[in-house]
């Protein structure tokens, strides 16, 4: 989610590393405005990995929606048949603002994530990874 975690990854191996969660509260992300607002107070515990809206595990920040069918989690059908059978639920709480029934995808760090336009998200990321770099 900063330029301290892409140099952490980096260093310990990774090639590359994954931050689409931190895109999501630009400006130019086109997810429901409850969703960036709750982007925005999730806690370092407020995701976890669930199958219950579309049948594959995602990780998402915790809904009514996934505490409520948790107990039922390994019994729903897989994808795409899981997706199909919310997908209406899903619709219909976007519409009426009710996020708890929506899927509200998020990594582990959502938390973190700044509602900066995407181009200056990446320029300011680019910046904290030089600095966050070990120098050779």
């Amino acid at each position: 989610m900063d330029g301290k975690g892409i140099a952490a990854a980096l260093v310990l191996g990774a090639q590359a590393a994954q931050l689409g969660t931190a895109f999501l509260c630009c400006p130019e992300a086109g997810i429901h405005p409850g969703w960036k607002q709750r982007i925005a107070r999730t806690s370092d515990d407020g995701t976890r990995l669930t199958r219950l809206y579309s049948g594959k595990y995602a990780r998402g920040i915790v809904t009514d929606f996934m505490e409520q069918l948790r107990p039922f989690e390994q019994d729903v059908p897989p994808y795409p048949i899981q997706n199909a059978l919310t997908g209406e639920i899903r619709q219909a709480a976007g519409k009426q603002n009710r996020l708890e029934m929506m899927s509200l995808w998020a990594g582990q760090g959502a938390g973190l994530a700044r509602a900066l336009p995407a181009a200056e998200l990446v320029h300011t990321l680019t910046d904290e990874l030089i600095i966050a770099l070990p120098k050779r």
